[in-house]
């Protein structure tokens, strides 16, 4: 069953139909959350996510366009929980948490990379590359022209790799 005709249905009140979305797009919002903000928060942050479209699907307008929509939700979400981490006073820094979600070599590596790389160019890596946005669909999600998007993909990538061999993997 198609997204749209899901939204359709879930709009309608069909608990089954919410579910098949949620069954459908936990895990790449999940993916994206965990990716921006790390595991520690990631669960929380994701159930936010999900509340937030329970509250808002009534009125979605355009249910063909339920993965930009639902992406920025989860966007303006991880904007809340990183603004409201930056106004915490800092503490004393601990070596980061493995994630156990990542066990291929090569994802941890990536994984590890993209915690180098600034938020606003971190977030259009993810959306693009590991969620398979397109790039139209990404400046929607973010808010910003396609050739931003284009200029932000490019800086990271530089970012990435420069993050990569200062870590002393090969880009």
């Amino acid at each position: 069953m198609t997204d749209e005709l899901l939204v359709v249905r879930a709009q309608l009140g069909e608990r089954d139909a919410f579910a098949g979305l949620v069954r459908e797009w936990h895990e790449p919002v999940h993916a994206f959350v965990r990716r921006m903000i790390g595991t520690g928060a990631a669960d929380d942050v994701a159930q936010e996510v999900w509340l937030a479209v329970v509250r808002g699907l009534p009125r979605l307008r355009e249910p063909g366009r339920f993965a930009p929509w639902l992406f920025s939700i989860a966007r303006r979400a991880v904007t809340n929980r990183l603004r409201a981490e930056y106004a915490r006073p800092a503490a004393p820094a601990d070596e980061p948490e493995p994630d156990i979600g990542d066990a291929v070599v090569d994802r941890a590596v990536v994984a590890a990379g993209l915690a180098g790389v600034p938020v606003l160019e971190r977030e259009l890596l993810i959306l693009f590359y590991l969620q398979d946005l397109s790039v139209e669909t990404c400046a929607e999600i973010c808010g910003v022209p396609a050739g931003t998007v284009k200029s932000r993909l490019s800086r990271g990538r530089r970012l990435l790799r420069a993050s990569l061999i200062e870590k002393g993997h090969q880009a």
